[in-house]
């Protein structure tokens, strides 16, 4: 990675940089001047005037390297449901906008839910975000920062999910780089056990992850075991059927022997059948696993409904009865359209009027 032009600089902010990268870039210092640099970085440091320990004239050598500015991006909104999840629009340094999500449970636990992508390429028929198209991977500089705007916002956060925006399989590197950025002892310090990543079925990145990490948490947005209505419903399918994606998992899961979560979007009158349940147990019996229940969450002009409590019960109950460890899962968020699979509603209009060759910011993991 060449640090020599001030191009190069730009095109990834102090939050998405390594221990290692700052101390190539500051190579003139003592290397303990990089490491007091990151340890501000990687913790978010809002400007560089508050980076007291270090010389006046370094802070200034930064922000001139930087443009000025410690981050590159901005909170454009803010959403909060009376249920305590925060909802923030964040405006990117090319125009385009992701949205993150601060949830906390009944206990108060706080987990952050970052984007990894603008936009998304899956089409998922029961998500918002896949109506919005793709657009462009985020850095790791715009995924850390994600996490320091809600921080700042709730304090303390105990747990990250990329759940948001985007694949994040399909934006490896850099969501890889943000953990190390994220988990590392001299920043934030995140246990791997407090982090997951929530994949629709990549196959190659999965056997990927298996044989290089990081060694966080893996979930599987599984919906249903029934090939036809998987395909109908998650067109990733056609590229990484279901057979392929167990012989996957089942890799993955020799490799690291982790648990693996499955979630499971319940939709009324298209998943929720005696039938489906069965389909799923027969599925998911050879790995050792989670099944979360995901009531579908309300989306403006979309052809499906919320099953029925009754519904979502007896379901759960065939899962458990026949050996399933399975978890009904709250809805959380959903008063300012946060929870699962409705994030990208306060985007239509901005995220779509940006045209992708207008907002692609070349990086080498794009």
């Amino acid at each position: 990675m060449n640090y020599d032009s001030a191009d190069r600089l730009s095109a990834v902010y102090p939050s998405g940089l390594s221990q290692e990268e700052l101390a190539a870039i500051l190579s003139e210092e003592p290397l303990y001047r990089a490491k007091q640099a990151f340890a501000w970085f990687s913790r978010g440091v809002p400007s560089f005037e508050k980076m007291t320990n270090l010389p006046v004239t370094l802070r200034e050598r930064l922000a001139q390297n930087f443009g000025g500015s410690v981050r590159s991006s901005v909170v454009q909104n803010e959403f909060s449901d009376k249920d305590g999840s925060l909802k923030l629009q964040i405006r990117l340094r090319d125009g385009a906008s992701v949205e993150c999500v601060l949830l906390e449970d009944i206990e108060g636990r706080k987990t952050a839910c970052l984007s990894s992508q603008v936009g998304c390429a899956m089409g998922c028929a029961f998500c918002k975000t896949g109506t919005l198209g793709f657009l462009r991977n985020l850095g790791p500089d715009e995924i850390v920062e994600q996490f320091h705007h809600l921080r700042e916002r709730r304090g303390f956060i105990s747990n990250v999910v990329f759940m948001g925006m985007g694949e994040p399989l399909l934006n490896l590197e850099n969501v890889r780089k943000s953990i190390s950025i994220l988990s590392h002892p001299a920043g934030i310090g995140l246990s791997m056990r407090k982090i997951t990543i929530s994949t629709s079925g990549i196959v190659p990145a999965i056997l990927d992850l298996a044989k290089n990490g990081p060694n966080v948490r893996l979930a599987v947005s599984l919906t249903s075991a029934n090939p036809d209505l998987r395909t109908e419903l998650m067109p990733v399918n056609r590229k990484w059927p279901l057979d392929d994606l167990k012989s996957a998992l089942l890799e993955y899961q020799q490799n690291t022997n982790a648990r693996i979560t499955f979630e499971v979007v319940l939709l009324g009158g298209l998943n929720v059948g005696e039938k489906d349940a069965i389909e799923l147990v027969n599925w998911i019996t050879p790995i050792k696993s989670q099944v979360n229940l995901i009531a579908w969450n309300p989306i403006d002009g979309m052809p499906f409904k919320t099953p029925s409590v009754r519904q979502i019960e007896e379901f759960s109950r065939i899962l458990s009865d026949n050996g399933i460890v399975t978890v009904r899962r709250m809805s959380r968020g959903r008063g300012v359209m946060a929870a699962c699979g409705q994030l990208g509603d306060t985007l239509s209009i901005c995220n779509l009027a940006l045209e992708p060759s207008n907002t692609m910011i070349k990086r080498g993991n794009d």
